[in-house]
């Protein structure tokens, strides 16, 4: 086994004399052949998280990435999960700097307006901090009860959260640590600034090579997996491992491994979005969740930043044309942003197909990002994808070619069982809505509702959400997700028939630890308007080693 040096001079030299060693030959088909060249496909988050994962936590291994220059990026993944606190530790980057260069703010949540009358009241928030640590039953029951007497929400009843989201409160304190919080935190950032961000951490601290060329052609070996890629004027780059991140264009995992798009449009209707950029004043008000906001034919997404607002309107071209989502777009901008320039500002249209790939690693090529999968951006799935991606090939990489097989039969199984799950937790956004538009209703139309989420809306009418439900060690949405949806969105909770007088007096208690956390949390925090600017740090990107 290799032992690689640790020093960043070292690294780099190591990483240098394994490239012009096993550059020698091209067709590497010996299946005892160690993995030490990797070599990703396309920039953005994707490929430079990509880098930065592989060349952090496999410091042994030769990482290039080979980007075309001229190939624009979607770029609206703003939004993250609190795992991106963890990634960006573990990568070596710091908060603050992290937060300065990406014009970064706190998320805690999503709240959705709207989306079960469209009346001015309808809203609900999905945090998160999970309920207490109690009986799932007796929680609800104990809030069900109470809220005979004095309606409450179920997020505003389960976590302190809740009154921190609804006053703009930052989840931690200026003297807090990087990464720690009094609640638990993602960010909102520029999707732009972070790809630049990884890519000066990748090639300037973690010795990742950088080539910016376009990919003509991909030369295969013996066995059908791919050997070396073909540009149009860097020469030939040869690999032992493909990361796919080109996006939906899918080049290496699609083009040349011929694995098939699975579309699943006919669960989730949305299938195009106007995003615009908008400028606000300095001293504004910064959300703490993102704010996605219903209307006849699809949502609205709204993410503050210290500087602007990045807004979307997300729509179902088969209920609604162009013209009638712009007109919703600037409705909305209007009303939410007071002295908007709407005449000013140019939406970018965004057309994007709904599903996944049938596969996701095929013999050395492995899809991360957009290229192994799309779907409307409810509840920012699209990073963490990428997130877990990599944790499990990092965690599980290959040491030669004879486990290939192996570990792509079981990186398969894993991420076809997240894409369905995630493809159900976003269904459930729509199915307790009582709104009366086409779309809704068809939104609600059982042959468009995935056989397993049916059922189990139909158990959750007797029992609530549970870890029965939703068996994986590392579940992408828990149980408890699926409870701030339902009950948010007024699903009937059960009767409760089995639960003990005991166990809902201690629930009680428990809810009254909540209660009695968010009014000192709502004191003791600032918000993010008044943190943020404490929390940047001026970038010196020249001086970066």
């Amino acid at each position: 086994m290799r032992a690689a040096p640790h020093c960043s001079a070292a690294l780099v030299l190591w990483k240098l004399h394994i490239w012009q060693r096993t550059n020698v030959r091209y067709d590497r088909t010996d299946m005892n052949a160690e993995i030490q060249r990797v070599i990703i496909v396309g920039g953005g988050t994707a490929g430079w998280l990509s880098a930065c994962q592989l060349a952090a936590k496999r410091p042994e291994l030769s990482v290039t990435l080979v980007e075309a220059p001229d190939i624009p990026t979607i770029g609206v993944g703003e939004g993250t999960w609190p795992t991106m606190r963890g990634t960006l530790a573990s990568i070596g980057i710091d908060e603050a700097e992290f937060i300065s260069c990406c014009d970064a703010s706190f998320k805690q949540g999503s709240r959705f307006d709207g989306w079960v009358t469209g009346g001015a009241d309808d809203s609900y928030l999905h945090p998160f901090t999970p309920p207490p640590p109690y009986a799932t039953e007796a929680l609800v029951a104990a809030w069900a009860a109470r809220n005979t007497e004095c309606a409450l929400p179920y997020a505003d009843a389960m976590t302190a959260q809740a009154a921190a989201v609804a006053r703009n409160l930052a989840p931690r304190q200026a003297a807090m640590p990087g990464y720690a919080g009094a609640l638990n935190y993602a960010y909102h950032l520029d999707a732009g600034k972070f790809a630049a961000l990884l890519m000066r951490h990748a090639t300037r601290r973690l010795g990742v090579t950088h080539i910016a060329t376009r990919v003509t052609d991909v030369t295969k070996s013996a066995n059908g997996n791919l050997a070396v890629l073909v540009t149009d004027d860097a020469g030939t780059i040869p690999g032992d491992l493909f990361i796919d991140c080109t996006g939906l264009a899918g080049l290496l995992i699609g083009k040349h491994c011929g694995v098939d798009w699975i579309d699943r449009s006919d669960v989730l209707f949305n299938d195009t979005a106007l995003a615009v950029q908008v400028p606000v004043l300095p001293d504004s008000a910064i959300a703490s969740a993102t704010i996605a906001t219903a209307h006849e034919a699809g949502w609205i997404w709204d993410i503050g930043l210290p500087g602007r607002r990045g807004i979307g309107c997300i729509y179902a071209s088969r209920f609604m044309d162009e013209n009638g989502a712009r007109a919703v777009l600037a409705d909305y901008i209007a009303k939410a942003v007071p002295g908007a320039d709407i005449a000013g500002l140019s939406p970018r249209k965004i057309s994007f197909p709904t599903g996944h790939r049938e596969q996701f690693w095929r013999g050395n090529c492995v899809a991360v990002g957009l290229s192994a999968g799309f779907l409307e951006p409810l509840e920012a799935s699209a990073i963490v994808m990428i997130e877990l991606s990599l944790q499990a090939l990092c965690a599980n990489f290959p040491q030669s070619r004879a486990v290939l097989p192996i570990h792509a039969e079981r990186f398969n199984a894993l991420f076809r069982y997240r894409w369905d799950r995630i493809i159900e937790f976003l269904k459930l956004h729509y199915l307790p809505s009582q709104r009366s538009e086409p779309y809704w209703l068809a939104q609600r139309d059982p042959a468009h509702v995935p056989p397993r989420l049916a059922a189990l809306m139909e158990l959750w009418r007797d029992q609530p959400p549970s870890d029965w439900d939703f068996p994986q060690a590392h579940e992408i949405f828990p149980a408890e997700s699926h409870a701030y949806v339902l009950y948010g969105m007024g699903f009937s909770p059960p009767p409760f028939a089995g639960a003990n007088a005991g166990n809902i007096a201690e629930a009680r208690q428990r809810l009254d630890e909540v209660a009695h956390r968010s009014r000192a949390l709502a004191s003791a925090l600032p918000t993010n308007s008044a943190l943020l600017p404490k929390a940047c740090v001026e970038p010196v990107l020249e001086s970066l080693p």
